[in-house]
């Protein structure tokens, strides 16, 4: 078993164990083996198809290089380019209607992956700053990283609304375990401690796929620079509302997408952007200057406010 692999299994069963717990102190035993059964329903389903889940919750859509914006034709391109110079194979290549620049992979092996970027991600970031951002969403495929990432979203997500539903309806039981005052509790930390999982997960593969993706796509600045963008835009409103809806998908994206609210960051699943700017930066010490890349034709920008022309 690889080292992914056995982080996978390991995670899997932390949530499988904390899933079962918050079962136990809402119902008892029944309470349990119904999560132990719920539990494994979740982690097959995740497995084979959180993917597709995560992809549908989002509403990306494929594109390809007949799209009639310059700007999807490019991103196409560059994914393309990027995926063989890396010697893996092709994902599926996606775009979201969303109105904050960002970006995830999702996927059970390189075999089986998908990239999505948001059609603001195409609005407010240059083609080389587009390009970086996809080199790292590239490189947690590569890394096989989004088995983990995406598997945790769907097991975080059950764990988060199982307590919310002991808190809601099962109130009026005073023979399990704790009484009231347990469901109240559990509620309120099981999606903490879902959430803590996700970060110690998360944090050191966010710098492994900046190191790696800028390795593919040859631009540690681009990237560095994406970077900063995408969090300055997110700090002042640029607000992603699926991901709002569903926080445990934080993780899986390049910029934590919860950034606008404070209160997120006590959770953050992501390593301060300033320190993976600095390493990025280090990167690029003595490497010089790439090309500009631009688009076949001028596009205006889309303010980020109005529906953008992805059709």
């Amino acid at each position: 078993m690889g080292l992914n692999q056995l982080r996978t299994f390991m995670l899997l069963a932390a949530l499988t164990a904390l899933f079962i717990g918050v079962g136990y102190l809402i119902g008892g035993q029944t309470g349990m083996l119904l999560a132990l059964g719920f539990a494994v329903v979740t982690n097959l389903i995740s497995y084979w198809n959180a993917d597709k889940i995560v992809l549908s919750m989002y509403r990306a859509k494929i594109v390809d290089e007949s799209h009639p914006d310059p700007r999807v034709r490019a991103y196409v391109q560059d994914v393309k380019a990027m995926a063989q110079k890396a010697g893996m194979p092709l994902p599926k290549i996606t775009l979201m209607e969303n109105g904050q620049p960002n970006a995830f992979a999702t996927g059970r092996d390189p075999e089986h992956a998908a990239v999505a970027a948001t059609s603001s991600l195409l609005e407010m970031l240059d083609r080389d700053e587009v390009r970086a951002v996809m080199g790292h969403e590239l490189a947690h495929v590569k890394n096989r990283d989004t088995l983990t990432m995406t598997v945790t979203a769907t097991v975080a997500g059950a764990i988060s609304a199982l307590a919310n539903f002991g808190l809601f309806f099962g109130g009026g039981d005073r023979d399990r375990p704790g009484g009231v005052f347990a469901v109240i509790l559990v509620a309120l930390l099981a999606p903490m401690a879902a959430a803590l999982v996700q970060m110690a997960i998360s944090r050191g593969r966010e710098y492994a796929a900046d190191r790696t993706g800028a390795e593919i796509s040859g631009d540690p600045r681009a990237l560095a620079s994406a970077l900063e963008k995408i969090e300055a835009y997110a700090k002042r409103g640029a607000y992603n509302v699926q991901a709002e809806r569903n926080p445990a998908t934080a993780h899986m994206f390049i910029i934590n997408p919860l950034a606008g609210k404070g209160a997120d960051n006590l959770f953050s699943t992501h390593p301060a952007t300033a320190n993976r700017v600095r390493a990025l930066n280090e990167m690029s010490q003595g490497l010089p200057a790439r090309p500009r890349m631009h688009y076949e034709t001028a596009v205006p920008a889309t303010p980020s406010h109005q529906p953008g022309p992805w059709g």
